[in-house]
């Protein structure tokens, strides 16, 4: 204990030291007493969690002395907007569990062209009520082959067919002018072989090979795949690809990707300056890429592991000082378990809902909820100041999420139920409705997963009327569970399929482009219409928005089970201080009829929140097919 003690005095002093020597710091700017006082409440958190991964090299202090003044500069260059947006979310830190958020994702490009048309778009934005816009990646990325921007060539360029940085800032300013967060992707895990740190290293310059892990032959390759699993066997085996010179490099994905070295503190510093650069520039919210994969370890999976827990809460600890409002979402795509571990204040107060995502999907496609029941019940209640970002679908691709063994309780074979949910979602099972395309399709190992817009897996191809009805009673869920509710924009209108997605440079080996088509300007047009699909589904998720505003028991994410009895009948319960909203939704393709004694707990008068009319829960409840249903209920005198 003492031992600790005397390393963080001395690490203290020596990063005072570092930053008394500095002539760049203004010490009589006002903001840097605040700095100063950020200091002083969190670098005992930085310094441990970085003594704890790199504390092992003599030169760990010189690192974390080097780490902190990049802090503080960037702390001054911050401006004072910027400031003032920090001060008021530290009063309000719980902002982004609003029953009023609502998030919309897209790719500038295929939405709006540019940087300038997402401004033009944001009349449009406010219609629909968004206070959170995900804009896929923008940042400099080689064409063709750029995994849709997942491949950065340089975090501090925009990609200059979509703007500028400048664009960006403004972008970013006008969208806060207008109550909208703006959340970008933080591809950390990985840069573009295009990078200028990766055209170094492959030149053979021992600083930048350092930056990754590239290994003079395949002796250390060999050990590691020992244990890595493969992630786009389609694209390369195993997990490393070679460089011309002969050496051996890291690629987690495609070859062109290639792993950043974490154990290397210089990286973690270069990649922190990135991150505060971002902050800088307006942004509210990073997703996290790939936050799984962060950490190696020879001898094991790579994946998940302690180290990779600690570098999140080490950029955490520095947002703290120089960007406190910037907050994190994660994306791991891994077990349910190892997914709930990510979200943390202290880690990501953000998180995606795969396993909801999936089992949604699973529910459609079965008319059965027990797996989506089971899942609420289990995993969805998660730690005070963090929030789910709840969807139906994303950029990418849909896996099977569930874990085996939650699903041989129900006496489910997880390994044949994924093989009928991919047979199902690609039309290859009788009495499907979907009109999905297989992703990564291995026949050998029979993995696979579903690319398709909701609209299309929903059926909207071949049968409008049920369709619009899977599509509302999908959203109903992510709009009521608890979290942020997140639209692929387009979906609003009943986007379909973009089967030209081939004819396009770099996506005829990536089916998910199917799901990504360009603006659907003649479905936006359609939108007000109510007799169109476009109109009723538009109609019917404005509806949900203004409801979910309007209703204090939907903020936050406390859940709480409701059990229907019925198998093709989902039900949960959000309470709040001025009551208890009850959730019913019916997977099933008829009307589903729950009895009177299913509500005992209840006293007998409801009101249904999105029609406002008034039920007798005495009577029992009938729902039509795919009919959801948001009732406030009191508890039984």
């Amino acid at each position: 204990m003492h031992e600790t003690v005397d390393l963080e005095e001395a690490a203290k002093q020596h990063v005072h030291s570092v930053l008394g020597a500095d002539d760049g710091i203004q010490r009589a700017d006002p903001h840097w007493q605040e700095f100063a006082r950020r200091l002083d409440v969190h670098f005992p958190d930085l310094c441990g969690l970085f003594r704890s991964l790199y504390g092992t090299r003599p030169d760990w202090q010189d690192q974390l002395g080097a780490l902190v003044l990049q802090c503080a500069r960037s702390w001054q260059e911050r401006s004072a907007d910027l400031k003032a947006l920090d001060a008021e979310r530290e009063g309000n830190s719980g902002w982004f569990q609003s029953n009023r958020m609502l998030g919309g994702v897209c790719y500038v490009d295929r939405y709006a062209d540019s940087l300038d048309g997402i401004r033009d778009r944001i009349p449009y934005f406010k219609e629909l009520g968004l206070t959170y816009l995900h804009l896929m990646p923008l940042f400099l990325a080689p064409e063709p082959f750029s995994d849709g921007g997942y491949a950065v060539s340089s975090y501090r360029e925009v990609n200059p067919k979509l703007g500028t940085m400048e664009q960006l800032r403004a972008l970013a300013s006008e969208l806060r002018e207008n109550g909208i967060s703006l959340v970008v992707d933080f591809i950390f895990n990985h840069t573009s072989n295009e990078h200028h740190w990766a055209r170094r290293a492959a030149e053979g310059d021992p600083e930048y090979s350092d930056y990754f892990w590239i290994y003079p032959d395949r002796t250390m390759p060999d050990a590691f795949e020992q244990t890595v699993r493969e992630i786009f066997p389609d694209d390369h085996p195993g997990s490393f690809v070679p460089l011309p010179d002969g050496r051996w490099v890291w690629a987690t994905f495609h070859t062109y990707q290639w792993d950043l070295n974490y154990a290397n503190p210089a990286v973690f510093r270069a990649m922190a300056g990135e991150m505060l650069f971002l902050a800088n520039q307006g942004v509210d919210i990073l997703r996290m890429d790939a936050v799984a994969f962060i950490w190696k370890q020879l001898g094991t999976p790579c994946e998940n592991l302690p180290e990779a827990h600690l570098l999140l809460r080490a950029f955490n600890a520095v947002c703290r000082l120089a960007a406190p409002s910037l907050l994190f979402k994660s994306e791991a795509i891994v077990h349910p378990d190892e997914v709930a571990l990510y979200i943390d204040p202290a880690e990501c107060q953000l998180s995606y809902n795969p396993l909801q995502m999936a089992l949604i999907w699973e529910s459609l496609a079965t008319r059965n909820v027990s797996l989506l029941q089971q899942a609420l019940e289990r995993r969805h209640n998660i730690p005070d100041g963090t929030s789910w970002v709840n969807y139906v679908r994303s950029h990418d691709d849909i896996g099977w999420t569930f874990a085996d063994e939650d699903a041989a309780e129900l006496g489910i074979n997880g390994f044949d139920h994924r093989r009928f949910l991919n047979a199902f979602y690609v039309n290859r099972h009788p009495g499907s409705f979907a009109q999905g395309v297989p992703f990564q399709d291995n026949p050998r190992t029979g993995d696979c997963r579903i690319s398709g817009t909701t609209a299309s897996l929903c059926g909207l191809e071949d049968d409008p009327d049920h369709a619009v009805g899977r599509i509302l009673l999908a959203h109903s869920v992510a709009f009521s569970t608890g979290g942020i509710p997140l639209l692929y924009l387009g979906d609003e209108v009943g986007q379909l399929n973009d089967y030209q997605y081939a004819m396009e440079d770099g996506h005829e080996a990536d089916s998910r482009w199917v799901h990504r088509p360009h603006y659907p300007a003649e479905r936006y047009a359609r939108r007000h219409d109510p007799a169109t699909p476009e109109g009723a589904i538009f109609a019917g998720l404005r509806q949900m928005i203004e409801v979910r505003a309007g209703t204090p028991e939907l903020a936050g994410t406390r859940l709480i089970d409701f059990h229907t009895n019925a198998p093709g009948v989902l039900g949960y319960q959000r309470p709040g201080d001025a009551g208890t909203i009850l959730v019913l939704a019916n997977f099933g393709d008829g009307p589903q009829q729950l009895p009177a004694v299913t509500f005992s707990g209840f006293s007998g008068a409801a009101v249904e929140l999105l029609t406002g009319a008034a039920l007798s829960l005495a009577d029992g409840v009938t729902l039509a097919p795919h009919q959801y249903l948001w009732l406030r209920v009191s508890p039984a005198a």
